[in-house]
């Protein structure tokens, strides 16, 4: 599993034109589900991105995660992180989950973080999106379990 975890001040994710999900001071994560993910890669994965310390104390250090700043996850699904450009100039995404057990495995990751406490909002899983934020800092992370 591969996330790019982005610190925001704001977020929102639109379908057709309609805002589907938004959120104010939290974390916008972009959720790629690779080929043999399992259930606990999606619950150890929330839980780093739910205590990843990115966001500053009063003296400007990181070192305050998602939960102490009590903020919001605005995820998304995003098979193209998983893309190969290795060869050739066109991406291959041999790599990424097929949509069915991808969908539960994202799924999972957002009860997972639910369950931490985080209020998460989300897209809709293999729609076409279009995502605004503002990155604060910028602050972006990229992960993988």
């Amino acid at each position: 599993m591969k996330a790019v975890i982005q610190r925001v001040s704001k977020a929102k994710i639109e379908v057709a034109n309609n805002i589907v999900a938004e959120i104010g001071n939290g974390l916008m994560i972009l959720l790629g589900v690779r080929k043999g993910d399992t259930l606990s890669n999606a619950r150890e994965l929330a839980e780093k991105c739910a205590n990843l310390r990115i966001f500053e104390d009063t003296e400007g250090k990181f070192n305050l995660s998602l939960i102490d700043i009590k903020g919001s996850a605005l995820v998304a699904s995003q098979f193209t992180l998983l893309a190969d450009t290795s060869r050739g100039r066109r991406p291959s995404f041999t790599d990424a989950e097929e949509p069915k057990r991808a969908e539960e495995l994202y799924e999972n990751f957002i009860e997972s973080l639910n369950g931490i406490g985080i209020l998460t909002r989300t897209g809709i899983f293999g729609e076409r999106m279009n995502i605004s934020l503002d990155n604060d800092g910028p602050v972006t992370i990229i992960m993988e379990v």
